[in-house]
Order: C-alpha cells, then sequence, then structure tokens
C-alpha cells in the first residue's frame, strides 16, 4: 500500500493479520499489504510477532495494530457496506456472522474480532433519503429486522 494521506487503523488482540485475510477473502476490492514483525521482544510480545499489517477493505486503506487487550471495539465505529441485492446482503451479512461472528439489529452484526459492520441494502438508504411517508414506513419495517430483508423494505417502501 502506498503511504496514503489518511486511512483506518483498528487495533486487535493478536488477530490483525488475520482480520485482514478475512476481510480480503470476503469483499471485492480488498487486499492485504505489508505485515510488519517486531524486531525485538517488547513488554507484549516476542520478536518476530506480527505488530501492524496493512490492508484494504473495499477499496479504503487500512492498517491493523496488535496492541492487545487495552482498546476494544465498539459500535461507535463501523464499516456501512451497501448492497444492491438480497444476494449481495447475505453473502456479507453470512459471511461474517457464520464465521464466529454475532447478529445484532437493524443491518448491524459483528465480526469474531469485534469489529462492527453495517450491511445495508441501498433500497432502505434510498427510502431513508425520499423522507415522508416512505421513510416512515421503510424505517418501521427495518426495526424488526437483524439482517435487512430487501424484499419487506421494497413492499414497505411502496405502502
Amino acid at each position: 500500500m502506498a503511504n496514503p494521506k489518511n486511512l483506518i487503523c483498528l487495533m486487535y488482540d493478536k488477530g490483525a493479520e488475520e482480520a485482514a485475510h478475512f476481510y480480503a477473502k470476503v469483499f471485492p476490492d480488498s487486499s492485504v499489504g505489508a505485515v510488519h514483525r517486531a524486531p525485538t521482544d517488547y513488554p507484549m510480545g516476542r520478536a518476530g510477532d506480527v505488530l501492524t499489517v496493512e490492508f484494504t477493505v473495499l477499496g479504503i486503506p487500512c492498517i491493523g495494530v496488535n496492541g492487545g487487550t487495552y482498546f476494544k471495539h465498539s459500535e461507535a465505529f463501523s464499516f456501512q457496506i451497501a448492497t444492491d441485492s438480497q444476494e449481495e446482503t447475505d453473502r456479507y451479512w453470512n459471511a461474517i456472522v457464520e464465521n464466529g461472528g454475532q447478529e445484532s439489529q437493524c443491518g448491524w452484526c459483528k465480526d469474531r474480532y469485534g469489529i462492527s459492520w453495517q450491511i445495508t441494502p441501498r433500497t432502505l438508504t434510498e427510502a431513508m433519503a425520499r423522507g415522508g411517508a416512505e421513510a416512515q414506513r421503510a424505517f418501521t419495517a427495518m426495526m424488526s429486522m437483524k439482517k435487512i430483508d430487501v424484499a419487506k423494505i421494497d413492499a414497505a417502501r411502496k405502502g
């Protein structure tokens, strides 16, 4: 990865490299770049341990830091993935949840590394952008879902 001016830095306990490879496998336009190892022993590890991993998720440059358990992930940060169909929504949702992740509400899920994801069909964001009764119906339908059901959002949009 060329040195971008801005990138997302995510701290993991010790799973940064594993997480980067998982994201590269699941999402298009994603890859793993340089893996940097400790040149010597340090308080939390040994020489040769992975310290940082450069990776890209859907074209977004990131760096993963194996920083131990001191800092925890929260829903205050998430990747929002816009999907164009139920098939695409299912593919991403299932990849995250069925590989040690967990479901949440309204299109949110968390991967096994603790990172939150919003798997959001464009039909939902389009309805919300339109406002009014259409947005209200789509929003109400979404509130009863975990993984977003595109057909139910489309039906709600129509009234």
